[in-house]
């Protein structure tokens, strides 16, 4: 199951991530996770947020630049070696992880990594016969 990821390329100023903060919040949506990474002249928010679609909307009638990428969510037992039972998996399968991030929650007894694979499809594949859970994005929104 693929999971929706939005990317919102922000100039490198002051108040810019607070626009896009400020956008979702009066648009009642969650922000489920996210990473910032950033050069010298721009950023870029990669997030996954509970509606998608509706985010999508507000944040393009606000100016902003996005794209929507395929991600694959994960749960990652709690524990040492956790995500490296899942990154020996993908490596014996010659998948690639471009980049990952992670978010835990208070009742979960698992972290959930966040992953851009180089090919997605195969390694939701290689997740399931490997028996990794892989979250859909209704699940996301309800942990």
């Amino acid at each position: 199951m693929k999971t929706e990821q939005i990317s919102v390329f922000l100039e490198n100023r002051a108040g810019r991530l607070s626009e896009v903060t400020r956008v979702l919040s009066e648009a009642s949506i969650n922000i489920r996770a996210l990473s910032l990474a950033d050069t010298s002249d721009f950023g870029i928010l990669r997030m996954i947020v509970c509606s998608p679609k509706e985010a999508q909307r507000v944040l393009k009638e606000n100016g902003f630049t996005l794209g929507i990428t395929n991600v694959v969510a994960v749960g990652v037992d709690d524990r040492p070696g956790g995500l490296d039972d899942i990154l020996q998996v993908m490596t014996k399968n010659g998948i690639n992880v471009e980049y990952m991030y992670a978010f835990v929650t208070k009742t979960a007894k698992s972290a959930t990594m966040i992953f851009r694979f180089d090919k997605t499809d195969d390694a939701i594949e290689v997740l399931q016969k490997n028996g990794f859970t892989i979250l859909t994005p209704e699940t996301l929104c309800a942990i």
